[in-house]
C-alpha cells in the first residue's frame, strides 16, 4: 500500500466514525433522551426559577411550567401590570410563591442593580434568559431599518447584554451549591443564513455561542447550560402561524423543551425544528450561496408585502 492510499484508507475511516458517532449523538440527544428516559427533575436545582420576558410567549409559558412543577416563581418584564396579572394567575393555579421585577431590557445596565437587590436571599436554581427582541415592523436590508441606531441599541441590550449580565447575577450562587440550570433562549437564525435579519441573527449567534462555552466552564461544577436554537414558535413577537407540527404554540414547544434539559445543552428543543434545521444546514453546507440567495428572497418577499400592507415603511 502506497503512502497516498494509507492516508485515503485512514481518512476514509476517520470521517465514517465521525458521521456514526454523530448520527448517533443527534438521535440520542433528540430522540432517545427527551421521549424515551426519565426526565430530569428540575426541582433539584433550587426553590426558586427567575425567568425574563415572562409576560408573553415563551416565556411566561416556561414560568407556567416549571410552577407547575413545583418551583417558586421570579417574573421580570417591562410592565408592571402585566407581571401582576402573570404572577397572580400562577400563585392561583399551582399554588407557589412569585415575586415580581419590572425593568427594561432594552434601557441600559443600571437595571442589574435593581434585579440584584430584588433576588437577594432567593435560592435561584434555574435562570431563563427568554428576553429578546426582533426588527419592530418587517426584515429589510441592514440600511433600511427605519431608526436604524436606536434599534441597533436597543437590540444590543436586550439580546446581547441582558444574558451574560443576568448569568453574572445568579451563576455565583449556583457554583457555590454545585447545581443550577440557565436557559438561554437563541434562534435558528444563530445558525443559517439570516440576510435581512442581520442585526437579530448575530446578536442569537452570540447568544448560542455564549451557552455552549459557558457550559464548559461551569458543566463540572454541576452547572447546566442549554442554548434553545428555536425554530418558530406562535408568540406576540414573531407573529408566526402555521402548521402545529412545525410552528407550535408556546406550551407545546416548552412542555417539549424541558424534555431536553440534561439529554442536549445545545439543540432546538423541539423534534420538528430539530430536523429542520439539520435540513438547512446540510443545503447551507453543500451550496451556501443558492442558500443565501433563499433566504434573502425570503425575507424580502415578507418584506414586500409588508410594504404592500401599509405595515411598513423603510428608512429613506
Amino acid at each position: 500500500m502506497s503512502l497516498y492510499d494509507y492516508f485515503q484508507t485512514t481518512a476514509v475511516f476517520v470521517v465514517g466514525i465521525q458521521l456514526v458517532f454523530g448520527v448517533f449523538r443527534w438521535i440520542y440527544q433528540n430522540v432517545i433522551g427527551p421521549n424515551f428516559l426519565e426526565p430530569r427533575n428540575l426541582r433539584r436545582y433550587g426553590d426558586w426559577a427567575l425567568i425574563t420576558g415572562a409576560t408573553d410567549g415563551i416565556g411566561k409559558e416556561y414560568a407556567r411550567q416549571l410552577a407547575k412543577r413545583g418551583l417558586n416563581i421570579i417574573l421580570v418584564s417591562r410592565t408592571a401590570s402585566k407581571l401582576k396579572d402573570v404572577a397572580k394567575d400562577i400563585e392561583e393555579t399551582f399554588n407557589v410563591r412569585t415575586d415580581i421585577i419590572a425593568v427594561n431590557f432594552t434601557s441600559g445596565i443600571e437595571i442589574y442593580d435593581q434585579i440584584k437587590q430584588q433576588i437577594i436571599g432567593k435560592e435561584i436554581g434555574i435562570l431563563v434568559n427568554n428576553v429578546g427582541m426582533i426588527y419592530p415592523s418587517s426584515p429589510d436590508l441592514f440600511l433600511n431599518i427605519p431608526n436604524r441606531d436606536k434599534v441597533i441599541q436597543e437590540i444590543v441590550n436586550c439580546n446581547i447584554i441582558s444574558v451574560p449580565m443576568m448569568c453574572s447575577l445568579i451563576l455565583p450562587q449556583m457554583v457555590q451549591r454545585k447545581r443550577g440550570l440557565i436557559i438561554n433562549i437563541s434562534s435558528i437564525a444563530s445558525v443559517l443564513p439570516s440576510p435581512s435579519h442581520t442585526i437579530y441573527a448575530a446578536s442569537k449567534a452570540f447568544v448560542t455561542k455564549f451557552s455552549d462555552d459557558l457550559g464548559a466552564e461551569y458543566g463540572d461544577q454541576g452547572i447546566d447550560v442549554q442554548s434553545l436554537i428555536t425554530g418558530g414558535v406562535s408568540t406576540n413577537m414573531n407573529k408566526m402561524v402555521g402548521a402545529k407540527i412545525i410552528t407550535p404554540s408556546p406550551e407545546d414547544y416548552v412542555k417539549s423543551a424541558l424534555s431536553y434539559v440534561g439529554y442536549a445543552s445545545n439543540t432546538s428543543g423541539f423534534l420538528a425544528h430539530s430536523f429542520l434545521t439539520l435540513s438547512i444546514r446540510l443545503v447551507s453546507f453543500l451550496a451556501p450561496s443558492y442558500a443565501e440567495r433563499l433566504f434573502k428572497n425570503m425575507m424580502l418577499a415578507q418584506r414586500d408585502e409588508s410594504i404592500k400592507n401599509g405595515t411598513y415603511t423603510p428608512a429613506k
